[in-house]
C-alpha cells in the first residue's frame, strides 16, 4: 500500500498534463502511486498516459471511452486508490516541489483527517493583482481545526469563509476520503464541483490542520474555466446551469445529514457560488449580452438569485463611479438596477439579501444619477440654485441646481449637489451668512445668463395659478414630489419659458400689517423679532448711507413701510446680479468687521443673512425709483413642511444576531406615547428571548425628545430594535376621514404596512391600549396558509348582532356585504399575511375602501368586508376586551353562547388584555383590569404623565375652595419608605401621586 495516492481525471489536456505528470515523478519522496483518469478526452492524452505508464509502474491510466465530467473522473480515480493519504491534481496544475517528503513528515507527527497545504499561484492570463490576491487568501494562516469548524471555516459567512473550499488544496486520510467519496453523487459534475466535493468531505471531517508554508500546488491562474476571455450567452448559461447542479446536490446532502445543522450553513455556500458566478458575468460577458445572460442564468437558478446578484453589482457599481466621481452617460448601472426590480417583482420583500442589496443601490443610483445631473447643471442658461444644509428631496429639473451650503465647516460631502466652498468662497461664514454663502460663491463661480436662489423648502410658484397662503404669504404644501412639481410649474419647459421674459423676479410683496399689527413698520417687525437687535438693521443702514448715500431715501422709504418682499429669492439677468452683489457684500463686510456678536444667540448670530433680505428689497426700490427699465415679476412662494429625503425603510437584519425576526407594528401620535410604551413594553418582558423583535412605530408627529426617550428606555432588550416610521407622506393625498370619535386616524396605518414593511411576508399589528401577558412568539407562528390574517372574533359585535333591533345585522349584511356576519373580527390584534394582501388589493384601493363614509369602524369594516373567509382564528385569549361601562353584560352577554362562553372563559387566561372603549386606566381609577396596566405602567419613563392624565386638570385656589384632603397614605403606613425618597413632600411626582391615590380610593 503507498503512502500516496494522487489521483488526476483529465480531459483535452494534451499540452499541460506532460508537466502535470512530470512535476509528480520528480518528487525526492517516492512511496506513491499517480492514479490518471483520461475522461474520454479526443486528443493524445490517451496515448502519452500509455507511454509514462510504460516507463514508470506508479502511473495507473484508467482510460474512458466517454466523457463524464471532472467529478466522475474524481470519483473513479479515488475508488482506484490504495494509499494511506489521497491528493487530487488538476492535469494543468503541477505539484509542488519535494512536498511529499514535508507531508510524509508532517503527517507522521500530527495524524488527520485533512491536512490544508500552500499555493504558488502563476499568472497565465489574469492581472497581476488578482493573482497576488488569490495567493494571499489561500495562504492565509488558520489555527487547527476540529469537527463542524472545519466546515463551518470554509461555508459560513457568519465565519466570514475563512478558508477556501478548493478540493485540490489538500491531503485527505485514504479511508475517510474513499469513504466520503463513495456517498456522492454520481451524476455528472462541473464547474463548481470543487464546492459540493469539499462541502461533503469536510462536513464529514473531525480534524484539519493547515501547513500553508508547504507549497502543495503550482497554479496556473487564467487556464481554462478560469481565464478572463469573453462569455457568449450561450456559455454563460452552460456555467449557470453546472452550478446550479452542485447547488441542488449540496442542498439534497444538507437535507439529510444529521450530525449537525448544516442548512443555514448551505445557505451561505450557495449565496458566495452564484456571488463568483456573476464576478465572472460581470469580468467575462459582452456588455451588450449581459442582461440576456442573466435571463437565461435565471431560467436555471431562479429569478430571484440573479436578481440578489444584479442588485449587488448595481449596487458595487454605482459606489464606485461615486468614489471615482465618474458618471458615464446611461452606465449599465441602472439597467442592472431596473432589471433586477423587474427580476424580482413582487417577490422582492421575500428576500432579505435582495432587500440590503437594492437600499444602497437605491441611494448609490439616485446619487450618481442627481452628480450627472449636477455635471450637466453647468450648460444651463438659467440656473437656479437651491441651498440646502441636508439631505432633501430634489424636482427633477436641470434648472433648479442644489448647493450644500458651509462645506467648509463639515466633514461630509452631498455628491448630488454643488458646495459651497469650492472656488472663491466665503463658506466658513455660513453660520452668519446663511444662504448668502450659495448667493457668493455663484456669484464669483458661475456665469450663466440668469441666476437665481431659493431654499431647500422653499420655491417659487411658476403655474400661473392662485393658491392660498397662510398669513405671511407662503403657500404651504407638505412633499417634493411630482405631484407637487406639476401643481406649481417647477419642471424645466415651464420655468425657462416664464424666466425668458423678464429682468428680475422676486417673491411678491406682502404687507405685514396682516399679522403684525396696523402700526406696523418693516423696522418694528425687525425691532419685534426676540433674538435680533434693531440697532444691528440701524447699523447696516448707516453703513449704506455713507457707501452709498444715493440709496437712503429707499432704506428710510422701505423701514417705514409695510411692504416688503421676503425669504432672500430672486431670479435676475447675470449683468444686474453681479451689481448686485457688487453692492450688497462690501455692506456686509464692513458691518461684520465692525460688529461685536461673540455674545448673540444662535439665531442672532444669522443677523448678516437676516439683514441681506432688507437690502434686497431697498436695493429693488431704488432701481424702480430709478427708472432703470427692468421688466420685473412676482411670483407667491411655495412653503414645503416635509422636504427631507425620504430614504428606504429596511429590516434590521444586521442587529438580529442570526434570530428569526418578529415584525411587530404599532400605530400612534405623539400624544399617546406613555401609552404606547406601556404597550411595548409589557410585549417585551412576556416575549421568549429566541427571537428577535423588529418594533415599528408608524406616526406622524411623534415628538423627537419622546423617541430618543423610548429608545434610551428599550435599549435594555437586546432582542429588539425601535424605529420610527413618518407616514405622512403616504397618508397625504388619501382623505382618512373616520365615522367614530373614538377611531383615530392612527388605525388606518394598518393597511400601509404592506408597503411600508416590503421584505416582511408576515407582520404583528397591534393596537396600543393593549397589555401583553404572553408570549407574541406564539402569536405570530400562527399558520395563516393563504389566508390574509389571524384574529379573534369581535364578542362586542356579535352581542350587537343579536339585538332584537337587527340593526347590527343588516349593516353587516347590506353595508359591509358579509355573508356570514357572526365571523366577523376585532382588528386590535392581527397577525397579517401582508404577501397576499398584496396579491389582494393595492395600497390606494385599500384606503379608498377605508374612505367608505357608511362605514362604523372604518378600518375594521373594510378588513371585515374584503377578508371574509380568508381569515385563521384565534383564540379569545389573544384578544381580551375589558368590561368597559358593563358591556360584558349589556352587550357581550347577547352573543352566541358558545363565544360568549369562550370569551368569558379567556379572562382567566388573558394573554392579551384590550382597553377598548372609552374607559381606559389612564382616564378612569375603576376601568376594568386597571391594576395589571399599572403593573407595568409605573415601570416606564412615562408613569407620571399616566398619572397626570388619571388626576386631571389641576385645581386653583380660585377655581374651588380649600379642602382638607385625608392622608392618601397614612404616615403609618410601610409603603411611606419607599414613596418618600422618591417623591418628596412639596414635589411634583408626590402631588400627582397623591391625586391618583385619592382618585382610586374615592378619597377627598
Amino acid at each position: 500500500m503507498p503512502r500516496f495516492s494522487i489521483c488526476v481525471s483529465s480531459y483535452k489536456d494534451e499540452e499541460y498534463l506532460p508537466a502535470c505528470i512530470d512535476s509528480v515523478l520528480a518528487q525526492s519522496f517516492t512511496d506513491f502511486e499517480l492514479i490518471i483518469v483520461d475522461d474520454g478526452s479526443p486528443d493524445s492524452t490517451a496515448s502519452i498516459l500509455e507511454q509514462y505508464a510504460q516507463k514508470d509502474s506508479r502511473v495507473i491510466p484508467l482510460i474512458q471511452d466517454t466523457n463524464r465530467g471532472q467529478h466522475l473522473g474524481r470519483k473513479i480515480a479515488v475508488a482506484k486508490s490504495t494509499g494511506d493519504y489521497i491528493i487530487l491534481l488538476d492535469s494543468d496544475d503541477e505539484l509542488g516541489d519535494d512536498c511529499l517528503a514535508k507531508f510524509d513528515s508532517y503527517l507522521n507527527a500530527t495524524p488527520c483527517d485533512v491536512l490544508h497545504f500552500g499555493i504558488d499561484v502563476v499568472n497565465a492570463g489574469v492581472s497581476d493583482n488578482e493573482a497576488s490576491n488569490f495567493q494571499n487568501y489561500i495562504n492565509a494562516p488558520v489555527d487547527p481545526l476540529f469537527n463542524k469548524d472545519i466546515f463551518e471555516a470554509v461555508f459560513s459567512a457568519h465565519k466570514g469563509y475563512l478558508q477556501d473550499w478548493r478540493i485540490t488544496q489538500r491531503v485527505y486520510a485514504g479511508d475517510f476520503f474513499r469513504r466520503v467519496f463513495a456517498a456522492m453523487t454520481d451524476d455528472r459534475l462541473e464547474r463548481a464541483e470543487d464546492a459540493y466535493e469539499s462541502f461533503v468531505t469536510l462536513a464529514n471531517a473531525r480534524s484539519q490542520y493547515t501547513v500553508n508554508d508547504i507549497v502543495g500546488v503550482r497554479y496556473y491562474l487564467g487556464r481554462g474555466v478560469n481565464s478572463d476571455s469573453s462569455l457568449s450567452t450561450s456559455a454563460f448559461f452552460k456555467g449557470a446551469s453546472d452550478f446550479q447542479a452542485n447547488v441542488d446536490h449540496m442542498r439534497t446532502f444538507a437535507a439529510a445529514f444529521d450530525a449537525f445543522d448544516i442548512k443555514k450553513t448551505c445557505s451561505d455556500a450557495v449565496v458566495k457560488m452564484y456571488e463568483l458566478l456573476f464576478n465572472d458575468w460581470l469580468v467575462r460577458v459582452p456588455e451588450d449580452q449581459k442582461l440576456d445572460a442573466a435571463d437565461e442564468a435565471a431560467k436555471v437558478m431562479g429569478k430571484m438569485p440573479v436578481a440578489e446578484e444584479l442588485m449587488r453589482l448595481s449596487r458595487d457599481r454605482a459606489y464606485g463611479l461615486l468614489q471615482a466621481n465618474n458618471t458615464p452617460a446611461n452606465d449599465m448601472a441602472l439597467a442592472w438596477y431596473e432589471h433586477a426590480k423587474g427580476l424580482a417583482s413582487t417577490e422582492a420583500a421575500t428576500s432579505p439579501r435582495f432587500m440590503s442589496f437594492y437600499t444602497a443601490a437605491h441611494v448609490h443610483i439616485n446619487d450618481l444619477i442627481n452628480m450627472a445631473k449636477r455635471k450637466s447643471y453647468e450648460n444651463q442658461n438659467i440656473r437656479i440654485f437651491v441651498s440646502a444644509h441636508k439631505p432633501v428631496e430634489l424636482f427633477d429639473s436641470s434648472i433648479l441646481q442644489p448647493v450644500q451650503v458651509g462645506c467648509s465647516l463639515r466633514n461630509d460631502r452631498f455628491p448630488w449637489a454643488f458646495h459651497d466652498d469650492k472656488g472663491n468662497n466665503i463658506s466658513d461664514l455660513n453660520p452668519m451668512y446663511c444662504e448668502l454663502t450659495t448667493q457668493y460663491w455663484a456669484w464669483k463661480n458661475t456665469s450663466s445668463e440668469y441666476v437665481g436662489f431659493c431654499h431647500y423648502r422653499r420655491y417659487f410658484d411658476f403655474s400661473g395659478t392662485r393658491h392660498d397662503e397662510n398669513i405671511y404669504g407662503e403657500i404651504m404644501d407638505d412633499f417634493i414630489d411630482a405631484a407637487s412639481q406639476k401643481k406649481y410649474s417647477l419642471d424645466d419647459e415651464s420655468i425657462e419659458k416664464f424666466v425668458a421674459q423678464y429682468d428680475v423676479i422676486t417673491t411678491e410683496r406682502k404687507d405685514i400689517r396682516t399679522y403684525a399689527g396696523q402700526n406696523a413698520t418693516l423696522r418694528s417687525q425687525y425691532d419685534a423679532a426676540d433674538k435680533l437687535f434693531v440697532e444691528d438693521l440701524d447699523k447696516i443702514v448707516s453703513i449704506l448711507k455713507k457707501q452709498h448715500p444715493e440709496y437712503g431715501q429707499d432704506a428710510d422709504k422701505f423701514l417705514s413701510g409695510h411692504v416688503g418682499r421676503f425669504c432672500n429669492m430672486f431670479i435676475m439677468k447675470r449683468k444686474i446680479f453681479n451689481d448686485y452683489c457688487a453692492w450688497l457684500f462690501p455692506l456686509l463686510e464692513e458691518f461684520v468687521s465692525t460688529t461685536d456678536m461673540s455674545r448673540y444667540s444662535k439665531e442672532g448670530v444669522r443677523t448678516p443673512g437676516h439683514l441681506a433680505e432688507r437690502l434686497l428689497n431697498i436695493y429693488l426700490i431704488h432701481h424702480e425709483r430709478m427708472e432703470t427699465g427692468w421688466k420685473t415679476a412676482e411670483l407667491q412662494c411655495v412653503h414645503f413642511r416635509r422636504p427631507d429625503r425620504r430614504m428606504p425603510f429596511e429590516a434590521p437584519y444586521a442587529k438580529a444576531n442570526g434570530k428569526q425576526i418578529i415584525p411587530v407594528v404599532f400605530a400612534a401620535d405623539n400624544n399617546y406615547v406613555p401609552m404606547l410604551t406601556t404597550t411595548i413594553y409589557s410585549t417585551l418582558l412576556n416575549a421568549s428571548e429566541d427571537y428577535f423583535y423588529d418594533v415599528v412605530v408608524l406616526h406622524r408627529d411623534i415628538a423627537g425628545d419622546n423617541q430618543s426617550t423610548m429608545q434610551r428606555f428599550f435599549g435594555q432588550f437586546d432582542n429588539m430594535s425601535l424605529r420610527f416610521c413618518d407616514v405622512s407622506e403616504h397618508v397625504f393625498r388619501h382623505d382618512l376621514s373616520t365615522n367614530n370619535p373614538h377611531i383615530s386616524v392612527e388605525t388606518y396605518y394598518r393597511f400601509l404596512i404592506q408597503e411600508i414593511l416590503p421584505y416582511y411576508d408576515k407582520v404583528l399589528y397591534l393596537d396600543s391600549d393593549l397589555i401583553i401577558q404572553g408570549d407574541i412568539s406564539e402569536l405570530y407562528s400562527v399558520d395563516l396558509g393563504n389566508n390574509l390574517l389571524a384574529a379573534a372574533r369581535d364578542i362586542d359585535f356579535l352581542g350587537n348582532l343579536n339585538m332584537k333591533d337587527g340593526k347590527r345585522l343588516a349593516y353587516a349584511k347590506k353595508v359591509l356585504g358579509m355573508e356570514n356576519p357572526y365571523d366577523y373580527f376585532q382588528a386590535g390584534v392581527l397577525v397579517l399575511n401582508t404577501a397576499e394582501m398584496r396579491k389582494l388589493y393595492s395600497i390606494e384601493t385599500w384606503l379608498d375602501y377605508a374612505s367608505d363614509d357608511r362605514f362604523i369602524y372604518n378600518d375594521q369594516d373594510v378588513l371585515n368586508a374584503h377578508c371574509e373567509g380568508r381569515v385563521t382564528w384565534l383564540d379569545y385569549d389573544w384578544n381580551v376586551m375589558i368590561d368597559c361601562n358593563n358591556r360584558i353584560a349589556n352587550v357581550f352577554s347577547f352573543a352566541p353562547a358558545s363565544a360568549f362562553d369562550a370569551f368569558n372563559d379567556s379572562r382567566n387566561h388573558e394573554k392579551i388584555i384590550h382597553y377598548a372603549g372609552f374607559e381606559k386606566p389612564w382616564k378612569f381609577s375603576s376601568c376594568d383590569r386597571s391594576a395589571t396596566y399599572w403593573t407595568y405602567a409605573r415601570q416606564t419613563p412615562f408613569y407620571e404623565s399616566l398619572m397626570s392624565m388619571l388626576a386631571g386638570p389641576e385645581r386653583t385656589a380660585s377655581s374651588s375652595p380649600l379642602i382638607m384632603h385625608e392622608h392618601a397614605i397614612s404616615p403609618e403606613n410601610p409603603l411611606r419608605k419607599y414613596i418618600d425618597p422618591i417623591a418628596p413632600v412639596g414635589s411634583a411626582r408626590r402631588e400627582m401621586m397623591k391625586s391618583a391615590v385619592r382618585a382610586v380610593r374615592n378619597m377627598k
